[in-house]
Formats: C-alpha cells, structure tokens, sequence
C-alpha cells in the first residue's frame, strides 16, 4: 500500500479533532457522575451510536472482512448470532437497567448496581466483579494498544514501539480529559465514520469488477463453496457462531451506555438507530471481505498484500479504489473502531479502581473533585500496564483476549439480565450464577468439549445456578422487592 501525504494529514486530522472533543468535554465535566456516566444526560442518537462504536473494535474492518475473504459467506453466522444478541439486549435489558440503577442508590457502575441491588453488605460482589472487569479489560485494553500499533505500524512504515504509542496516546489523552462525555461524543463521530466507510467502499468495488451479477459469477467461477453459508459447518458450529450473542447481556462498557441515557424512553428510539447501524456495518464488512475476493480475482498482481496478512483487505481496497483523501478518511475508520473500544474499556476500568475500590474501601467521604482526578488517575494507571503488556504484540497473554468476551458474557450477563426480569432473585443467587458461569468459560476452554463456544455452556449453568440458588435461600427483603415493583412500574410508563 502506498501512503501519500493526503492520507498522513488526514490522519493528522482525524486525532486533532478527537483531542478537541475530550477539551470541550472536559469543560463539560463537573462531577464524579459527569466523569463516568456523563451525568445521565445523553439523548438516543448519542445512546445508540456510542453502544454501537464501543463493541465494534477493529475486528469489524480488518478481522471480520479478513475471514470472510479467505472462506466465503459461510463466516457470515457470527453477525446474524451478533446481530440477535445485540437486539435482545436493547429489548429486554437496556431501558430496565438504565431504570433500576438510579433506583438503586443512583448505581454508577455494575459492581454498584449488584451491591445494591441484592443488599450486599458483605461487599463481596463488588469486589468479585470489579476485579473480574479489572483483569478482562485491562488484557482488553492491551489487544486495543496492539490493534492500533499494528494499524500504524504497516499504514506508515515505522516501528512497532513507536506505532504502539502514537496509536495509544491520542486515546489516553481524550478519555483522560473529559472521561464519559468525551468517549461518547468520539464515539458518535468514530460510528459515523465507520458506517461511511462500511457502505461506500463495498459499493466501489462491486462497480469495479463491472456489478453485482458480474462480482458474483466471478466469486462462483473461482469456488462456489464461497456462496454457501453452510460451507465445513455442522449444528455445534453454527451455534456457537451464533452464541457469541449471548454475550452482549454481559459487556459492562455497552451496558454503561444504557445507564448513562437520559431517559429510559430514550432507549427505544436509541434501540431502532443503533440496531440499523450495527446491522448496515456488519453486512458492509461482509460484503468488503466476499466482494474483495472477485475484485483480486480480477486483479491478481495487486493480491500480494491481501494474499501475505487477509486481514489488510480492507485498507488495501481503500488505498487502490479511492482519491488519497478519501482513502485517508476511510482509513481513518479502522483507527476509530480501535479508539473507541479502547477508550471505553479505560474508562470501565477507571470506573471501577475508583466508583468500586478506592471510595467505598480507602475514602468513602471523598469529595466530587477528588473522585474525578483520581479516576483520571486510574485511566492512566490502567494504559501503563496495557501499554507494557502490548509491548511485545505476540505475548501470550493477548490470547485471552478471545475467550474475554465469553468471561464477561457468562460471568455478568445471566446476573444482569435475570436481576432486572425477576424480583426473587437473591444475593447468593447473583454470586453463584457469576462465579459458575466465569468458572464454567474457564474450565471449557482448557478442554474445548464438542467444540462448542464455551460461552453457551456458560451462560446455560449461570442462569440455572441462579434460579436454583435463589429459591433455596432467603427472599429478598419488603425494601429490595419494592424498589424493583417501582423501577418495573416507572420502566413500563412510556
């Protein structure tokens, strides 16, 4: 790939823009709250894009178009399971928990939800599951530190070291700044982009392989097993494709999106937006990865560098079909799902140093302005030691990245959704469901039984150790109870 300096000045550009975002943000941040949950004051365009930015990382232009290039359609289940996953979550979880958390002691984070929620006085879910966010996203923040230094490294050329603290520090700098307000107003632009980028450039390359009757003769030419969506899948696969769903019930940067809405009634317009964005930028990373293969079908001496790392098809196509500007704005799409995935995992992790560990163990009487700078100070704690983890991008411990999101999803996601659907679930119930189901994910990953995804299994013995758990021990207190029938109430008037 050639860079010119029309794509370095966007580039350039693009950051300088995100670093003016976290200023004005920062302006804008007068507490603790403000920090991280913006005060609860974003509108449903906001809610939805920002939602949607923070899941999508860069696996959606390079890992997801990379795959789909190399074996066809058939890699296309994950999306629909992504898809199914994402919508049930919007429907059953996003306008009752964003409900149930202020009325429980105005919740700020997950571990301060579960703490209230189920009167833990022991605090032993708090510190459960801040330490599980703690250890997941701070290996989440290094796989983000590695994504951006790798984008950089092969976009201009220079050493991994180097790309991996230029592509890191434009994120710190912003979210260290102006904390919720600024990752989600970046958030908002970063979709907007993705989403231009995931439209307009499958588009360019069906019309230069002549359209699309003419792009899938040539894809059928080559091997018609690249239209067949069941292609080397049997039943186990396919569910597990589609298992990776479940896991959204349980990312606690995506659920702080839905606690941070102004208003519940936000939530249902905030639904339909972010639910035609996700699903417009999952067909067009499909169509860039099924497309690009009639395009180097057709134009075999420029394969080279797709053929070496698939996963650069995205940024090779870019570069080739478009004006250098244009090029550079649509590279810039892969830096921002990099950006805003990361910069809402710093922030998860900021928030539960601080809102979960520091305030309610070491001082519980802090004021609003020392909460905010210590959480400052945690965001920067939290990249040191994902910037010194991402420091050799082949550490093994990067690996479990790939098996975070199903942690989160059987730990956190049974907890969250059956604590907003029924009352009777208790204290010992939540406990018992976050540990079997984080146990359960541990466990089946070693010895990979069926070859099922080991978030299904998880999420599966989570919910029944909760049910189970819950009707053996005692019922929630008159106080616990009321408090739900009230935020149901207040949740079911639109």
């Amino acid at each position: 790939m050639i860079i010119s300096t029309p794509m370095i000045v966007t580039f350039i550009i693009y950051i300088s823009f995100m670093l003016l975002i976290g200023y004005l943000a920062y302006r804008s941040t007068n507490s603790f709250d403000d920090y991280i949950l913006g005060g609860r004051s974003l509108g449903s365009v906001v809610t939805a894009l920002s939602a949607g930015a923070s899941d999508m990382s860069g696996w959606l232009l390079m890992g997801l178009p990379g795959v789909v290039f190399l074996a066809g359609i058939s890699e296309s289940w994950i999306a629909i399971g992504l898809s199914l996953g994402a919508y049930f979550n919007w429907l059953f979880v996003a306008g009752r928990l964003r409900v149930h958390t202020e009325k429980n002691n105005n919740a700020l984070t997950l571990p301060d939800y579960f703490t209230s929620r189920f009167e833990d006085n022991s605090k032993i879910l708090r510190i459960i599951s801040a330490l599980v966010i703690l250890v997941f996203f701070t290996i989440y923040c290094a796989s983000g530190v590695v994504a951006g230094g790798l984008l950089f490294q092969s976009t201009f050329d220079m050493s991994y070291e180097k790309a991996m603290w230029l592509g890191a520090l434009a994120t710190i700098a912003y979210t260290f700044l102006g904390g919720f307000l600024a990752v989600s107003w970046t958030d908002t632009v970063q979709a907007s982009l993705m989403i231009f980028a995931l439209i307009l450039t499958p588009i360019m390359v069906i019309m230069s392989v002549g359209g699309f009757d003419s792009s899938i003769a040539i894809i059928e030419a080559k091997n018609p097993e690249y239209l067949d969506m069941f292609k080397g899948l049997n039943f186990v696969a396919i569910i597990s494709l589609l298992g990776w769903g479940l896991g959204y019930f349980g990312q606690p940067h995506i659920l702080a999106r839905f606690m941070a809405a102004d208003s519940h009634r936000t939530i249902r317009s905030a639904r339909r937006i972010s639910m035609t964005w996700m699903v417009l930028c999952l067909i067009g990373t499909i169509a860039v990865g099924f497309f690009g293969i009639a395009y180097y079908e057709m134009n075999p001496q420029l394969a080279g560098p797709v053929n070496s790392n698939n996963e650069r098809i995205f940024m090779e196509l870019a570069a080739v079909l478009f004006n250098p500007w244009i090029a550079g704005i649509l590279l810039s799409a892969i830096l921002a799902a990099v950006m805003s995935t990361l910069s809402c995992q710093l922030l998860v992790c900021s928030s539960a140093l601080t809102e979960d560990l520091y305030k309610p163990f070491l001082r519980k009487n802090a004021s609003q302005k020392e909460l905010v700078w210590v959480g400052r100070g945690m965001v920067l704690l939290v990249s040191a030691i994902a910037i010194y983890i991402a420091r050799d991008p082949e550490n093994k411990v990067l690996a479990l990245v790939s098996n975070a999101w199903a942690g989160f999803g059987a730990a956190f996601g049974p907890v969250v959704l059956i604590s907003v659907l029924w009352k009777r679930m208790t204290r010992s119930g939540a406990l018992a469901g976050m540990l079997v189901g984080a146990g359960t994910v541990l466990v089946w990953v070693q010895y990979k039984w069926f070859g099922l995804y080991e978030i299904i299994p998880g999420f599966i013995l989570a919910s029944i150790a909760i049910f189970a758990v819950s009707l053996v021990t005692r019922a929630p207190s008159a106080q616990a109870q009321q408090r739900f029938d009230e935020a149901e109430a207040e949740y079911k008037t639109h």
